[in-house]
C-alpha cells in the first residue's frame, strides 16, 4: 500500500513537473559576440561591428570588403590577428592586397588573408556595418515590349549581393549603374553599325526622376533619343575595383510615332501645322502636345495642344515674315497597349516663300531680254571663239594703220624728250663756262679802275 502511495506520488510529481516546462528546452541568453564571423560559405550583407572587430576564417581565399566611416575623414587601418597592420599605400606593394578609398567608404581586396580576429581602426559611421562583396548585381525592371526612338522612360532597379537585397543604403555610393544599348549589326534594320550608346544610369540621390534620396530604390532615366533599330541593352555595375555586366534579350526601337506636315499660307496669313501619330502604336485620344515654334526672324512662340479627340490636332502658326520656321515640340500620351509616354519630337522645319510674281510674255517690252538671255549668252561664246576681224573706221582707216601712226608718235616724242634732257644735262653746260669766264674778267677789270681812281683822288 505504502509503496504504492509512494509510486503514485512520485509519477504525480513528474508530471507537475513536465506539465511546467515547455516543449522547447529553455536557453539561456548569451552576451553578444565581440567578433563577427566572416565566412567563405555564408552570405555576409551589412554585418554590425562590434568594437570594430571581425573574424575571417580559414577557407576564405579572396575577401572584399567595404567600411563605411563619416564623411571626409582618414581611411581606415587594418590590424591583422598576428597585430600587423594593412595601411592604403600597401594596396600599391603587390597584387595581394587592393585599396580604394573615397571620401565616404573604404574598398579592400585581400587575397588568401590571414585567418583570425582584425580589427579596423578608422572614424566609421555609427551603427557602422562591413559588407562582404561577393557577386554584385542590378536588378532592374524588364523594358517595355513597345519602345520608341526620342522616348524618356523612367524605370526602378535594385542592387543585390550574393542574391539578396542590400539593405545598406550607402552603399548606393560605392557603385555606378548605367544601361548601354548596343547594335546588334542587324542588316535588316537601320541601325545597322551604329555605335554603342549610353541611354540611363541608375541613381538613389533624390535627383532627376528618383523619388527619394538613399532609400535602396535607384531609378534609371532613359533617354532614348537614338536611331531606331534593334538594340541589345546592357546592364554595368561598377565599382572601383571590378565590373558586373548582364546582358539583356534583344529588343526594337521603334520609329518616332508622331507624324508632321503644314499646309502652307493660302492667303488668310496663317500656317496650319497638322500633328498626326500611327494610330497602330499610339491612341490619338490620349496625345498632348506642348512645343516652341522659332520664327524666321528669331521670335520664339510656345504653344501646347490639348488631349482628347479623334482627329488630328492642328495648330496655326501666323505667316509674319517669309522665311524657316521650327517648330521643337514634347508628346505625352499612352501606347496601344495602355503604356503612358514621354516623348521628344524630332525638330520639324518648313519654307515660307513670298508668292510668286507673274513673269511677262516673251516679246513684251523689255521681256524680250529676259526670254533672250540663253540666246544672247550662246551668240557671246561663239563670237569669242571666233578668229579677230580688221575693223576700220568711218573714216577708213584700218586698225593697222591706226596703230602704226601711234606708234610712230609715241617714238618721236622719245627722241624729242631725250634730246632735251641731252642739252640740259651737256651741252648748256659747255655754253655757260666761256660766258662765266668772260664776265669774271670784266668784274676783275671794273674793280681795279675803281681803286685807281681812288689812288689819284688822294
Amino acid at each position: 500500500m505504502i509503496k504504492n502511495l509512494s509510486l503514485f506520488m512520485a509519477l504525480t510529481v513528474m508530471s507537475a513537473v513536465q506539465a511546467q516546462q515547455p516543449d522547447e528546452p529553455a536557453t539561456v541568453e548569451q552576451p553578444p559576440n565581440p567578433i563577427s564571423m566572416l565566412s567563405s560559405d555564408e552570405y555576409l550583407n551589412g554585418i554590425e561591428l562590434l568594437n570594430n572587430r571581425f573574424r575571417i576564417d580559414y577557407k576564405v581565399d579572396e575577401i572584399t570588403l567595404v567600411f563605411f566611416r563619416e564623411y571626409g575623414s582618414a581611411p581606415v587601418v587594418l590590424v591583422r590577428p598576428d597585430g600587423s597592420k594593412i595601411h592604403p599605400y600597401d594596396g600599391d606593394s603587390g597584387d595581394k592586397i587592393q585599396w580604394y578609398d573615397d571620401s565616404t567608404y573604404d574598398l579592400v581586396r585581400i587575397k588568401q588573408p590571414m585567418p583570425g580576429p582584425w580589427q579596423a581602426v578608422g572614424q566609421l559611421l555609427p551603427d557602422s556595418k562591413i559588407m562582404v562583396v561577393s557577386d554584385i548585381q542590378l536588378q532592374a525592371e524588364p523594358l517595355p515590349e513597345l519602345l520608341f526612338s526620342g522616348e524618356v522612360l523612367k524605370l526602378s532597379a535594385s542592387l543585390t549581393n550574393g542574391g539578396e537585397p542590400i539593405e545598406y543604403v550607402e552603399f548606393g555610393n560605392a557603385v555606378e549603374l548605367s544601361v548601354e544599348f548596343i547594335s546588334t549589326n542587324n542588316p535588316e534594320f537601320t541601325n545597322f553599325g551604329a555605335e554603342t550608346e549610353l541611354v540611363a544610369r541608375y541613381e538613389d540621390n533624390g535627383m532627376g526622376m528618383d523619388e527619394y534620396p538613399m532609400d535602396g530604390t535607384f531609378t534609371g532615366q532613359f533617354n532614348l533619343n537614338i536611331p531606331q533599330g534593334q538594340w541589345k541593352p546592357l546592364y554595368r555595375t561598377t565599382t572601383a575595383m571590378f565590373t558586373r555586366e548582364e546582358e539583356g534579350p534583344p529588343l526594337v526601337l521603334l520609329p518616332n510615332p508622331v507624324k508632321l506636315s503644314v499646309e502652307q499660307d493660302q492667303g488668310d496669313g496663317r500656317h496650319d501645322l497638322i500633328i498626326d501619330v500611327d494610330r497602330e502604336l499610339v491612341d490619338i485620344k490620349s496625345l498632348l502636345v506642348d512645343g516652341k515654334i522659332r520664327y524666321p526672324n528669331g521670335d520664339v512662340l510656345s504653344f501646347s495642344v490639348p488631349e482628347g479627340s479623334d482627329e488630328a490636332r492642328v495648330q496655326e502658326i501666323l505667316n509674319i515674315e517669309y522665311g524657316v520656321f521650327r517648330i521643337k515640340m514634347t508628346a505625352y500620351g499612352k501606347t496601344a497597349n495602355g503604356r503612358d509616354f514621354i516623348l521628344d519630337v524630332p525638330e520639324f522645319s518648313f519654307l515660307s516663300e513670298p508668292p510668286v510674281q507673274a513673269q511677262p510674255e516673251a516679246g513684251a517690252g523689255e521681256g524680250t531680254e529676259n526670254v533672250d538671255l540663253e540666246a544672247r549668252a550662246s551668240a557671246e561664246l561663239t563670237a569669242m571663239n571666233q578668229p579677230p576681224q580688221v575693223m576700220e573706221d568711218e573714216t577708213g582707216i584700218s586698225d593697222s594703220k591706226l596703230w602704226l601712226i601711234i606708234m610712230l608718235a609715241n617714238l618721236a616724242l622719245v627722241l624729242i624728250g631725250g634730246g632735251l634732257i641731252w642739252y640740259f644735262m651737256f651741252a648748256k653746260t659747255k655754253l655757260t663756262n666761256p660766258l662765266t669766264k668772260l664776265l669774271s674778267r670784266f668784274s676783275k677789270k671794273k674793280t681795279a679802275a675803281k681803286v685807281a681812281d681812288a689812288d689819284s683822288a688822294s
